[in-house]
């Protein structure tokens, strides 16, 4: 168990850190019986020592690494997401004929976490209830690595995110952006959580169950109103005349049926 966690660092952003080598320098012997080099991906030389002096250090580790003397962890600080990866501590011991003999030569990988903001969850609501109830939830979070996964919950049933990610490079800040397209017909409680390398941010929303959808009653158009005061008008007007009409038309017909 010992050996196997040896072999995996984690750290954070800024952190200070501390690389285990594979091999102690005895109390009888001291650094300037060895051979140190430090290495990075097999190929970049981080830090090497010979016989008690440093004699390399890498451009971009300079100033942020040093090694312990007598049991030869690398320390870095502050460590950056460039120094996510595999590492390599080479021990070799220095023999009184000055050939070197490899002590041990085992890797150690290094795991770079920086903290992604708490998920901002917003919801475009339609403004109309009787267009529509579908709603657009977005969740999303910035300025972390590496590159996260995004998981959810819909009144604590699991729902998968249509996400998508942001990122310079692979060795660089990551922004992610999930979307949902839901009916809302009761209220809902969402979850949003970011998961990164051990590590998550989660945030939660309460969506109301909208309005129900009422139409309006449609007042009559302009048109309408003016045809119908016609209408009325020339209804009343022909009444008008038919009143003044009929009375002397009975006088008339009484007055003929005397004469005869």
């Amino acid at each position: 168990g010992y050996a196997l966690e040896k072999k995996v660092v984690k750290s954070k952003v800024g952190e200070k850190i501390g690389l285990p080598c594979c091999h102690e320098i005895p109390n009888s012997e001291s650094l300037h019986n060895y051979r140190v080099y430090w290495q990075k991906n097999t190929t970049e030389v981080v830090l090497a020592y010979a016989e008690g002096k440093k004699i390399s250090e890498h451009e971009r580790y300079e100033n942020r690494t040093e090694m312990d003397t007598r049991n030869l962890t690398l320390w870095i600080s502050p460590v950056e997401i460039l120094d996510n990866g595999p590492y390599q501590c080479v021990v070799q011991h220095l023999r009184q004929s000055q050939n070197s003999v490899v002590v041990c030569d085992e890797p150690v990988t290094l795991f770079v976490t920086a903290d992604f903001s708490k998920p901002n969850i917003t919801a475009e609501v339609p403004t109309d209830p009787c267009e529509q109830t579908e709603v657009v939830v977005t969740c999303s979070s910035h300025g972390g690595f590496p590159k996260p996964q995004i998981s959810g919950a819909l009144n604590n049933k699991s729902v998968v995110w249509n996400a998508s990610w942001v990122s310079e490079s692979s060795f660089s800040p990551y922004n992610v952006t999930g979307k949902l397209r839901i009916n809302v017909t009761k209220d809902i409680g969402i979850t949003c959580s970011i998961e990164y390398n051990g590590f998550s941010k989660s945030a939660s929303l309460l969506l109301k169950k909208p309005n129900e959808c009422i139409v309006p009653t449609v007042p009559p158009s302009y048109n309408v109103i003016t045809a119908s005061s016609i209408i009325i008008i020339v209804f009343l007007l022909a009444i008008t005349l038919a009143a003044r009409y009929l009375p002397r038309h009975g006088k008339c017909s009484a007055f003929f049926k005397k004469q005869s």
